[in-house]
Formats: C-alpha cells, sequence, structure tokens
C-alpha cells in the first residue's frame, strides 16, 4: 500500500483522469469498493439500515455510490445531504431509483430530522467532508457534526460509524482533528493512506483502517505520480518476499555470519536480546563481542552464540578492544554496534578507532542505541560508515544526532528521516508510534502500528537483531530494515495477546513473540 501527502493523491487523481480514468469512474470504483467492505464487515446489519451523511465534495459522491449499491442489495438506504449537491446530482437520482430514501438538509437544518435519522438505523456512513479539509472547520459544519456527535453519544445504542475515506474533520497531512469529528469504527479510504491517518491525534479517530481501489492499474502503472509517491505501507505479503528462502541443502554459512559488538556491565542482557533476535530470524552464526565479564553471565544462557571477548575497564569495552575485534570482521556478513554500550569516553574512543583504522574494510553495519550518541562524536561519522548503514534511533537518539528538539523531530517525521537519510546516506529507522524508514534515494516506509508495548527497555535490541539477523542473510539495507521493523512491531502486538495488558510485556515476550510472526510469515 502507498502512503501519500494529499497532494500526491490529487496528483495521482489528475493524472488518472487526463489518461483516461474518469473522475466519475474512480468514484463508481470507490463507491463500490466501500460498499463491497460494508456488505463484508456488516452484512449482518442489512435489516437495520444504513444512513449515509453527504456532503458536497468526492467523499459526499462515493457515498452516494455505495448507498446505491446497498440498496440494490436489499439495504434500507438514506442519505441525509447536509451540504450543497445540485439538484440535478445524478448520484442523488440514482439513490431515489434504487430504492433509497433522500433528506435534504442542507439548504434549511432540521435537527429533529437528522435526530430521527440517526435512531432508525444501525450504520452511519460519514461523508460529510474529504481529505483536503484545513482546520479550523467553517462554523456552520462544526455545528452540524457537532449535533450529530452529541447526538451519537447521548444514544444508547448507536449506529456504527464507517468513515469514507477519512473521517470529517481530520486534516489529512498533519493529522489534526477538529473537536466535532466522529470516531469511526472502520475507515475505508481510498487508493492509499493518507497521512494524517497514520498520526496522533486523527488515529484514535480512525478505527480499523481498509483500502480500496479506485481503478488504477496494477501498481499504478503508467502513472509517474503514483510512482513519485515513494512511501509504503509494507503488509504480511511485502515482508514475505524479503525473506531469504530457507533451500535444503543450505549450511550456516548459506545464512550469513552476525558480529555483535554490545553490552556494558550496566546493560548485561542487550548483547543476548540483539544476539538471539538475529538467530530466531535466520542468521547462521551469531557471535557476541562482549565486555569480557560479561560472557560469564550470558554463556550458560545462550549456548549457540560464539563469543570474542573484549578488553574493558569496569565492564565497560576499553578503547583498544578494536584491535581484538578486528580479526573477526573478515568473516561477518553484518557487525551491529552499540546495544547497551553506555557513554564512557573509553568505549567512544573504541568506536572511533574501529572506524577510522578499518574503513572500507567493515561488513555492512547496523548501529543502534548508544552507538549512535557516541557516533556524534567522530568527526565526519557518516563518511566513515559503509554505505549503507542502518542507523536505528529513537527520537531522543536522534535529537542527538541532528541537535534537534525531539518535538521537532516528532513533528515531521517522515520528512526528517528522508532529509537527514539523504544527507547522511544511509538507511534510518526512526523508532517509535508508526516507525518510520527512509533510504537515500528517496524510498521510504511506515510501519502501520503503534502499541505502548514497545516502550520498554530492551525491544530496541531486539529490533537492531532482527534487523542485524536478515542482513547477514544478505537482504538489502532497506528491506531489511523494513522488514525488521515489521517483524518487530506485529510481535509487540502479539505479545500483548501473549501476555494479556501491554503494560506487562517485556522485551523477552517480543523477542518470543516474533518467533510466531514469523512463523506466520514463513508458512
Amino acid at each position: 500500500m502507498k502512503y501519500v501527502s494529499v497532494a500526491e493523491m490529487q496528483a495521482i487523481e489528475r493524472e488518472a483522469n487526463l489518461s483516461g480514468l474518469s473522475y466519475e469512474r474512480m468514484m463508481e470504483n470507490a463507491g463500490r469498493g466501500l460498499a463491497e467492505v460494508v456488505l463484508d464487515e456488516y452484512g449482518y446489519l442489512a435489516d437495520g439500515g444504513v444512513l449515509g451523511l453527504v456532503g458536497s465534495g468526492n467523499n459526499g459522491g462515493d457515498t452516494l455510490v455505495a448507498l446505491a449499491y446497498l440498496a440494490e442489495e436489499g439495504w434500507n438506504a438514506s442519505a441525509a445531504i447536509l451540504r450543497p449537491r445540485p439538484e440535478s446530482d445524478p448520484l442523488v437520482r440514482r439513490l431515489l431509483a434504487a430504492g433509497g430514501r433522500v433528506v435534504r438538509l442542507d439548504e434549511l437544518f432540521d435537527g429533529e430530522a437528522l435526530e430521527q435519522l440517526l435512531g432508525s438505523h444501525v450504520l452511519l456512513l460519514d461523508g460529510v467532508l474529504g481529505t483536503g479539509v484545513h482546520l479550523p472547520l467553517k462554523a456552520e459544519v462544526a455545528r452540524v457534526l457537532e449535533f450529530i456527535r452529541q447526538r451519537l453519544e447521548k444514544m444508547e445504542h448507536p449506529p456504527v460509524v464507517v468513515a469514507v475515506d477519512c473521517p470529517s474533520g481530520v486534516d489529512c497531512d498533519n493529522g489534526q482533528a477538529a473537536p466535532e469529528c466522529l470516531p469511526a469504527e472502520l475507515t475505508v479510504t481510498m487508493a492509499a493512506v493518507k497521512q494524517g491517518l497514520l498520526k496522533f491525534p486523527a488515529y484514535h479517530l480512525v478505527g480499523e483502517l481498509r483500502v480500496v481501489g479506485i481503478g488504477l492499474a496494477r501498481d499504478g502503472e503508467g502513472l509517474q505520480a503514483w510512482v513519485n509517491a515513494r512511501c509504503i505501507l509494507p503488509d504480511l505479503e511485502w515482508v514475505r518476499t524479503v525473506l531469504p528462502q530457507r533451500p535444503l541443502d543450505a549450511y550456516k554459512g548459506t545464512f550469513g555470519s552476525a558480529l555483535i559488538a554490545a553490552g556494558s556491565a550496566s546493560y548485561t542482557g542487550a548483547a543476548w536480546l540483539a544476539g538471539q533476535a538475529a538467530y530466531r530470524v535466520g542468521a547462521g552464526l551469531v557471535t557476541l563481542a562482549v565486555p569480557a565479564p560479561l560472557h560469564t553471565a550470558l554463556a550458560g544462557g545462550f549456548p549457540e552464540a560464539t563469543w570474542v571477548l573484549l578488553p574493558h575497564q569496569d565492564g565497560f569495552i576499553d578503547a583498544q578492544a578494536d584491535t581484538v575485534l578486528r580479526p573477526h570482521l573478515g568473516k561477518a556478513t553484518v557487525l551491529l554496534v552499540g546495544p547497551g554500550f553506555g557513554l564512557e569516553l573509553r568505549t567512544a574512543e573504541f568506536l572511533e578507532r574501529l572506524l577510522k583504522s578499518t574503513g572500507a574494510g567493515l561488513p555492512p553495519m547496523v548501529i543502534d542505541a548508544d552507538g549512535l550518541k557516541l557516533l556524534q562524536r567522530i568527526p565526519d561519522w557518516a563518511e566513515r560508515l559503509p554505505s549503507p548503514a542502518v542507523l536505528t534511533p529513537h527520537p531522543g537518539e536522534m535529537s542527538v544526532l541532528t541537535g534537534l528538539p525531539k518535538e521537532i523531530i516528532q513533528a515531521d517525521r517522515l520528512g526528517l528521516a528522508l532529509r537527514c537519510s539523504q544527507e547522511w546516506g544511509h538507511v534510518i529507522v526512526l523508532k517509535g508510534a508508526f516507525t518510520v524508514i527512509a533510504a537515500s534515494d528517496g524510498a521510504a516506509a511506515i510501519i502501520p502500528v503503534a502499541t505502548p508495548a514497545l516502550a520498554r527497555a530492551g525491544t530496541g535490541d531486539v529490533l537492531a537483531g532482527l534487523i542485524a539477523g536478515l542482513r547477514a542473510q544478505g537482504v538489502q539495507a532497506f528491506e531489511a530494515a523494513v522488514a525488521g521493523a515489521w517483524i518487530h512491531a506485529y510481535a509487540g502486538l502479539k505479545a500483548v495477546e501473549e501476555v494479556g495488558n501491554p503494560a506487562s510485556v517485556l522485551a523477552g515476550d517480543v523477542l518470543r513473540a516474533a518467533v510466531t510472526v514469523i512463523t506466520d510469515l514463513l508458512s
């Protein structure tokens, strides 16, 4: 699925229209798709009737088309026209011809009539406003939506609300929402997911999200505007195509070797979590390079790993540890550095020495956690990393790398990640609700998951290990980052199911749940 701005969607529709797919045909396809979703999800409500709240724009047209289809399927279908539409509107005539009912409230608002309509239908299609809305709403529209919202809140059994393309009153670029906006149980969006739907506070109003087509050729073939929209929402099928094959005649070298430099006396478990994740996603060999004292604590619980014991001071990697690590780089197909490092000056010097002395001889890299903060201390760090490396910052670490406040970063996560990726020449995984992955060539992805289960120490180590494990097997940097982030996010959701609540989920629970997610992908 594509993830687009309002301007990108408008450009796609304009080009499609010029290419022979008329706006009328796009509306017909969208409305039919909306009706099919309603029949699929809410067919059991057919006897209770459906009411469409119809505005003057394309969303209102989509709603009228869907109502006509539902009327033809035997539904009691009604339309409340809340914004001006032409008297001779063919979509209104079509609904009437199909046996539907139309109540015009656009010129003279009748609250009593609308309240009666709300109470006599069990399904509500919200097609008042479209994706081009800017806040605040005009006063007359705000009053009508607020009237509806208040009436629904007072009803003992309010109708199920399905938003058409977006809940009315959502800014589909920045995710802001008018206070009068109607919360939906389901949002059926057209052709592509609009950016604002996966931003807060709008996401609280969207409910479940479904995408229906408008008649574009497969993958938007022939439309440059579609090609130019480079951000995707990966799904299970996309991730499945990224995972390496597991041939029957494979040996451990087939699946690569992950070398993970991680851990300190203060963060003993980080190396274990990252190493386990790399193995669980399919790496053939995982070697943990850790401060020597950690070996005793970790080895008994991780017999599958091999070990490189690094020089240390008080349990933190020492500056000269690069001389011990360097001989092992030639066998590694990926090097992950950073989980659990701490911020000691001697560890920062280790990383700087590693990058300066080894340079182009480094294998593909993943940099995580404290490793990112230490990078910022190294002059020209972006040029010293093998390109493209994968950087996995949360907003705080991104703030250290960029010097920008977290509030600025969070206000434009996708835009900032793309700009920094292009400037640095590396893949960026900006963690958080709706994790952003950006590549220097302009490709990007959004993981459509937000869960507090992943707001827990150690879950980032699991993510870094998943990405490193895929890179070890030869998956390209962007694809490995997207697939690893997708597995990680859905493992968070699965862990909530298994544990019972998000507050009690630990990083180990996410790691175990990742096995279930990977199993589903490989089945």
